[in-house]
């Protein structure tokens, strides 16, 4: 089992999912209370297992935050915040400003380390139009994921899938729990919009490409 594992999916099952998508006025702090999503104080039963690595998987990455994110597929270029907790125990999301930013989920791994690294993005930005992720959905399996990192380095992925689930079927096991290899996740909102909250989250599942294929 990775380092990483126990705490963060201890810590991530009570997240559940991206809370906020700043469908709303983001200058209203009461509007961002309300669409907040609130932990639970469920952990699991029982510790995760551990997982022996695949075949001709990707060796691991050094530790190193990532700092840009780029999908050329969809058009993003974006430097990266670091993410954590808010008060109420809800994943930080990054700052609603015209200059929208992807964020990376501290208490998951590094790009490139081995278990799920996690980035959120917002959908849209209030006033402020389109967000980062606006266009998510829109990748396929096969499509590139460049994060680069504080070290100088990039760690390269390929989408696996891309997902559409309810807000209220989030997959927390899938997105945050223990895997054997180095993975990316990209958590956004999607499907139809009800008043300023959308349906749904889209989730973007991407596997390390080993350096010889790169």
């Amino acid at each position: 089992m990775s380092p990483y594992s126990r705490r963060a999916f201890l810590t991530a099952v009570g997240i559940g999912l991206l809370a906020s998508c700043a469908g709303g006025d983001p200058a209203d702090p009461a509007d961002r209370a309300d669409r907040a999503d609130r932990a639970a104080s469920t952990t699991p039963s029982a510790p995760l297992p551990s997982v022996t690595p695949p075949a001709g998987a990707a060796r691991p990455l050094e530790r190193s935050a990532p700092v840009a994110l780029r999908i050329p597929a969809i058009g993003v270029d974006t430097p990266v915040v670091r993410l954590g907790l808010q008060a109420d125990g809800s994943v930080e999301v990054p700052a609603i400003t015209a200059d929208d930013r992807a964020g990376w989920y501290r208490y998951s791994p590094t790009p490139g380390q081995t278990g799920p690294s996690v980035l959120l993005g917002h959908v849209t930005v209030g006033k402020y139009g389109d967000g980062v992720f606006r266009r998510l959905d829109r990748l396929r399996p096969g499509d590139g994921i460049t994060a680069r990192l504080e070290n100088g380095t990039t760690a390269e992925f390929a989408v696996t899938a891309v997902r559409t689930v309810g807000k209220k079927e989030f997959p927390t096991t899938d997105v945050y729990g223990n895997v054997a290899r180095p993975e990316l996740r990209l958590i956004t909102c999607g499907g139809p919009l009800t008043g300023d909250e959308y349906r749904d989250n889209v989730i973007v599942f991407a596997v390390l490409i080993p350096a010889g294929e790169r």
